[in-house]
């Protein structure tokens, strides 16, 4: 029987997570799936991000050499720029109204919070020490670092994915400003490249089970502190609440407002891409995959998708945003601290900020939430007391960013027809 490709993935999740059982319960040295397993989960998480750069630097300059218009391209930025900054808005004041309501971290007991701190202390003080350069280089380090100083250097960093967005923007503005006999070959070798690219990610995609498999498996092993799990659980369980509000409230009514889409349609469009970021944990290791998914399962336009996916995968990151907020409310909690409502508006506006600076790679919404923390005073050595489960919260809230991205490129590539949208809608989308 042959299988469609995310039915695979998912039988690789399955899997892996009854590897990981197994191994706990056989008591099985954890070395034997460090050494044997893991690598292999690596291998994949490489090849994604190996191709991601190539892939966003094509995308991008032949989409917006597509667009054949300045202006058009000025558009698109402004929409995408407030979509995204009123996505992230909505998910930050999710999370503060769901963690004031359900406080976790009031009763935590005491042994268990001194017992997460002495055993996470060393890693939360190397995420600090982060956080502290962030904060040193002041409120505008995010706007210095659009600018690449070196163009080789910036591709050799998937981390440094918005300087090769602003790189590969530059290109593609330039192709349109100058005469076509002059731009054509360019565009012409770098749609070949593109074309070549898409292939490299369906064979990338095929290993994808087996490399979600060892994924999933490596985290279920690793997961050894099964009593602490449960005392944290209050918190995990309202983190989750607030991404499950954005994902089944919030994005339908979205769709259903602005794009010509069914709701169904669009999830299962991209349900590989969902798959992909909840065993990557990294939004730009997932953006070759949302990229096709987008285009080829959604269709919307090459023009629009590799514009807003690549700007997505770097400023747009709603579940990480939602997951500051109540991180930092959380930790407040259970040093005994009572957060005012200006303290509580500061998380709001740091963690916006904030989301704009985070790198799209597993663990970055940790050095940022200390950023959240020192700027409304809440003790940052309080991070340890959630590495203990930040992994599995990592996965969830990257399926977010991840879907929030693609909703917003559906919004803008598929409006409703003119004849569904008022004046001002029209008047927005034209």
């Amino acid at each position: 029987m042959n299988l469609k490709l995310h039915w695979k993935i998912v039988i690789g999740m399955v899997a892996g997570i009854m590897w990981g059982i197994l191994s706990l319960i056989s008591d099985w040295p954890i070395e034997f799936t460090t050494f044997y397993i893991e690598p292999f989960g690596k291998i994949f998480t490489n090849l994604l991000k190996m191709i991601a750069v190539p892939l966003v630097v094509t995308s991008l300059i032949v989409g917006i050499s597509n667009l054949k218009d300045i202006k058009r391209l000025s558009r698109l930025g402004s929409k995408t720029i407030l979509f995204y900054t009123a996505t992230t808005l909505i998910s930050i004041t999710i999370g503060l109204l769901v963690v004031n309501i359900v406080q976790p971290g009031k009763n935590l007991p005491i042994e268990i919070k001194n017992e997460l701190l002495q055993n996470y202390g060393e890693e939360s003080g190397k995420h600090l020490e982060e956080a502290k350069k962030v904060q040193h280089e002041g409120p505008l380090k995010p706007l210095v670092d659009m600018f690449p100083s070196n163009i080789w250097s910036a591709a050799s960093d998937n981390s440094k994915m918005l300087q090769i967005v602003f790189f590969a923007v530059i290109v593609g503005i330039a192709m349109v400003s100058i005469d076509r006999v002059h731009a054509k070959p360019v565009t012409a070798f770098f749609e070949s490249f593109n074309h070549i690219l898409l292939k490299i990610v369906e064979y990338i995609m095929a290993y994808a089970p087996y490399g979600v498999f060892a994924l999933i498996g490596t985290l279920v092993v690793q997961m050894h502190s099964v009593d602490l799990l449960f005392e944290l659980g209050k918190y995990a369980l309202t983190v989750l609440s607030g991404l499950l509000v954005m994902i089944v409230i919030i994005y339908p009514l979205i769709l259903n407002f602005f794009a010509n889409i069914n709701v169904f349609d669009f999830f299962k469009g991209i349900n590989p891409a969902q798959l992909m970021a909840f065993s990557t944990s990294s939004s730009s290791a997932t953006l070759p995959v949302t990229m096709k998914n987008v285009e080829k399962n959604l269709k919307v336009p090459e023009e629009i998708s590799s514009f807003v996916l690549p700007v997505g995968s770097t400023i747009n990151m709603d579940g990480t945003s939602l997951y500051q907020a109540v991180a930092a409310v959380f930790i407040a909690n259970t040093f005994g601290m009572d957060l005012t409502l200006a303290q509580q508006l500061g998380i709001l506006l740091t963690a916006l900020l904030a989301s704009v600076g985070a790198a799209g790679v597993p663990g970055a919404g940790i050095v940022m939430l200390a950023v959240v923390l020192e700027a409304e005073g809440i003790p940052p050595e309080g991070i340890a007391l959630i590495l203990a489960i930040d992994r599995i919260l990592d996965m969830c809230r990257t399926v977010i960013n991840v879907t929030g991205d693609a909703m917003v490129a559906t919004v803008l590539g598929k409006p409703k027809s003119n004849k569904k949208l008022t004046k001002k809608k029209r008047a927005f989308f034209n």
